[in-house]
């Protein structure tokens, strides 16, 4: 997988280059695909703000999702990654969001949700995409592959505009 700072530089030329701005949604990466994304000199030009949005109680506040969603589906669900993505753009002056939501670890598994599992929103030209994947390795190790994954996504869609 190419390196986050490589992927951050990618996505803010393609947001340029279609006048298009990002918000991001984050609990488990705990800002970190904000922080790669603004490693990028100019990235004023296309990041609007990144939330990040650990507790249930500051997703419900921060991106307006209901506590009763959060409790039907959990917090780490592609229901909620949706939800996230979508709460960003609403309280945004973005176009486009990504979202991460999942068990970093080394605690925190449930049953159907082992350590590693990450669910990924992103919104994109106006339509909703989800992915759920389980990475493997140590906390450190699961939030790289997201940030890296969320960026890499985030890119083959805006290529699709």
């Amino acid at each position: 997988m190419k390196n986050i700072i490589e992927l951050s530089t990618q996505v803010g030329e393609e947001l340029k280059a279609k006048k298009l701005l990002l918000s991001v949604a984050e609990s488990c990466t705990g800002g970190g695909v904000s922080q790669a994304i603004t490693e990028i000199a100019g990235s004023s030009e296309w990041f609007d703000c990144g939330f990040v949005t650990y507790s249930n109680s500051s997703k419900t506040e921060l991106l307006d999702i209901s506590a009763s969603l959060i409790a039907q589906h959990g917090a780490v669900s592609e229901e909620i990654a949706a939800a996230m993505a979508q709460g960003a753009i609403a309280n945004s002056e973005a176009h486009v969001s990504l979202s991460t939501t999942g068990i970093a670890g080394p605690t925190g598994a449930v049953p159907g949700k082992p350590v590693g599992t990450i669910c990924f929103g992103w919104v994109v030209g106006g339509v909703t995409h989800t992915e759920r994947l389980v990475f493997s390795g140590d906390r450190h190790a699961v939030r790289e592959q997201t940030v890296a994954h969320a960026l890499d996504k985030l890119l083959r869609y805006l290529k699709e505009l």
